[in-house]
């Protein structure tokens, strides 16, 4: 009887659970950021169009759709123009509380590479990012025949001192402005860009959430 018991209440936890995340996902998916915060990515970057600046917001979205996703655990930003935007929705500091409580469910706090707990932060994060990403996307992390879209954007958007990522290592190691291989985040190796820099202390680009 008291097996049975704790079954029913193992089975209640999971699906409500289940039920929080779907809520949290429907939720993201409905959002809009405040108009205020899109004028000043605007004010920033205004050499991005309006419609540009749409796909940063969809950038957003899909990263905070991660952060939902990895449960708990830490996801890099692989997108120096998305991370922009988020600076800017940190500032509407009310919204962004109310936002957080309802699609995180906690605050969601905007952690600097310097600032990470261990060396290895980032670099678990990037892979976390990417995995979570072209999950979403229906991409094969470890032989990806397209770039998901927070991989993307810096590049598509040609972004000054973003992100660039390239489908596989030659590609990275040929471009001229030093792209990261995507396909080694895939399978674990971050392998670096093409002049071994990288902004998170890691081989794997991005920076901190």
């Amino acid at each position: 009887r008291y097996v049975f018991v704790l079954v029913l209440l193992v089975l209640a936890i999971v699906f409500y659970w289940k039920w929080v995340l779907a809520s949290r996902q429907r939720f993201l998916d409905r959002f809009a950021l405040p108009a205020g915060v899109m004028e000043r990515l605007a004010l920033k970057r205004p050499e991005l169009s309006q419609e540009q600046g749409a796909l940063v917001q969809q950038g957003l979205q899909q990263y905070f759709r991660l952060c939902v996703a990895a449960n708990g655990r830490f996801v890099s930003m692989p997108s120096q123009v998305v991370d922009e935007l988020w600076h800017e929705f940190i500032l509407f500091t009310r919204l962004y509380k109310q936002f957080c409580e309802r699609a995180l469910g906690s605050y969601l706090h905007h952690t600097p590479a310097e600032a990470m707990p261990t060396p290895n932060t980032a670099t678990d994060g990037i892979r976390r990012a990417w995995r979570l990403a072209c999950r979403e996307e229906g991409i094969d992390p470890k032989n990806p025949d397209r770039l998901p879209l927070l991989f993307a954007l810096d590049g598509q958007l040609g972004i000054a001192g973003g992100f660039v990522y390239a489908l596989n290592c030659r590609d990275a190691a040929t471009s001229s402005g030093g792209a990261f291989c995507a396909s080694d985040i895939g399978n674990s190796g971050c392998g670096g860009s093409s002049d071994g820099s990288s902004d998170s202390g890691s081989g794997c680009g991005g920076g901190g959430d």
